[in-house]
């Protein structure tokens, strides 16, 4: 039995059914509707995404916020105490404040239990990008790999996986301020969705703009083309923050473009980061020549 616990977030866009496969402990990340702060997994089972999207496209707008150091605590304590070591593989450090408490949780414990270990991984990315890696390392876990051979891996891999997407409503983004270089017109006042990609540093850039729904879903399907990487050993997940409506087209054009024996899976943007992006947006994360 290896000695060591597996730890993620849910800004990973992970279910509490995959972190069961390979055995994650999560870490909830919370966001905040009038002035009740809610954090995904803990206070509810599933994400009932349909709900809480067109609440979203109904005006409201959720805030987000960085969990504190004593709740760090609460989750990793337990674990070192029961004698095990810790990898934590999170989200984007330049997306969030929130490390700057966990690095001060991880010195408090480890002057507390000095025989153990905490080791942290940053996926230096987000929602459905991350996802694509957490289910790669959670394999490496479940076949017995130690913790620093997952750190290895992930020193090769980390920048070969890239993620593109758009949104069909700018507000949320632009309200946020998480993605640079983002034009000040909303995108759905002239049919214009910007495409965005998370960078090698881990931060949402906005690298171009394409009129039109379906050629922007055209666009997509190039970046994998142009970019993809040993896709048939890989999967590509669709993730959308209920654009249910795309994704059924996007899927089929992948297909066409890259044949049945891809594997496509598709995944549901978590609550907190879809405070940020906002509904209707889609993307596709893949095995990349790089990001």
């Amino acid at each position: 039995m290896q000695n060591y616990v597996l730890f993620t977030d849910t800004d990973t866009d992970i279910t509490p059914e995959i972190a069961k496969e390979y055995g994650y402990h999560l870490i909830s990340m919370p966001y905040s509707i009038d002035g009740k702060t809610i954090y995904p997994y803990e206070d509810f089972e599933v994400f009932d995404y349909k709900p809480y999207y067109d609440m979203l496209r109904g005006g409201v707008l959720p805030t987000t916020s960085a969990i504190g150091e004593e709740r760090y605590k609460n989750y990793f304590e337990p674990v070192l105490a029961a004698g095990q070591d810790i990898l934590y593989l999170h989200f984007s450090r330049a997306m969030s404040a929130t490390f700057e408490a966990m690095d001060r949780a991880i010195d408090e414990l480890l002057k507390k239990y000095p025989e153990r270990k905490i080791q942290t991984l940053d996926l230096k990315s987000a929602t459905t990008l991350s996802l694509l890696m957490i289910h790669e390392a959670g394999a490496l876990y479940k076949a017995g790999k130690t913790a620093d051979e997952i750190l290895a891996w992930a020193e090769k891999e980390v920048d070969h996986f890239a993620m593109y997407m758009f949104v069909d409503d700018l507000k949320f983004f632009k309200r946020s301020g998480r993605v640079s270089g983002l034009a000040a017109t909303m995108g759905t006042m002239l049919g214009i969705r910007p495409m965005i990609h998370i960078s090698s540093e881990g931060k949402l850039v906005n690298i171009g703009k394409i009129k039109g729904r379906t050629k922007a879903l055209e666009q997509l399907v190039n970046y994998v083309e142009e970019l993809g990487d040993d896709l048939e050993n890989h999967r590509l997940i669709v993730g959308n923050s209920d654009a249910c409506d795309m994704i059924d087209e996007l899927v089929e054009m992948l297909r066409e473009r890259f044949g049945d024996q891809i594997q496509i899976e598709t995944a549901m943007v978590n609550p907190t980061l879809g405070a940020h992006c906002g509904p209707d947006g889609i993307g596709v994360a893949f095995h990349a020549i790089h990001r």
